[in-house]
């Protein structure tokens, strides 16, 4: 009973330092986000983002090759405080077995962007990445600059650039901030 009552005091004070920073709901505002695919640089990727049934984001896609693509992403203009106690971005997804790149900024016209990778399992899955460990990269281009670093993060976003021609879906329910 004792050993009972330690595992419940842990989960729950462990569930508590963890804060949504965005979440997808039926009455999400899509608009806010924005599509940018390689067709900036005269690809032929094509990706959207939708509400599905449930109330979950859907990035989804097909990532193409031609003209010297590669990439698809969606992206989040936004002002969230990054305070110091938090250590981790929690991203509750379910993926279809590839990997996605989770991209933040932290100042506003920042051309660099800090990029953690990660693999999805298919499942539904919360995965944890540490804020200091999101490195900065232009362009594909890894930078000989610090990780990230800000107090503010200006930008959020997903993108798949396997350097592959492939169809691509990921359900997204929450971003959260451990």
């Amino acid at each position: 009973m004792k050993c009972l009552l330690i595992l419940l005091t842990l989960t729950l004070s462990s569930s508590t330092n963890m804060n949504k920073i965005y979440t997808f709901s039926k009455q999400t505002n899509i608009k806010e986000w924005r599509i940018v695919n390689d067709g900036v640089m005269g690809g032929l990727s094509k990706s959207s983002l939708m509400l599905t049934e449930a109330g979950y984001g859907q990035f989804s896609g097909h990532v193409s090759l031609a003209n010297n693509g590669g990439f698809a992403s969606v992206l989040l203009n936004t002002t969230i405080k990054v305070a110091e106690e938090k250590k981790f971005i929690v991203l509750r997804i379910k993926g279809d077995g590839k990997r996605y790149e989770f991209r933040l900024k932290g100042e506003d016209f920042q051309s660099e962007s800090y990029v953690h990778q990660f693999a999805t399992s298919g499942e539904w899955e919360n995965i944890k990445l540490e804020i200091s460990d999101f490195y900065p990269q232009f362009r594909g281009r890894k930078l000989n600059i610090p990780n990230f670093n800000f107090k503010t993060i200006t930008q959020l976003s997903f993108m798949i650039a396997n350097k592959q021609e492939e169809d691509f879906v990921l359900l997204i329910d929450w971003i959260g901030m451990e």
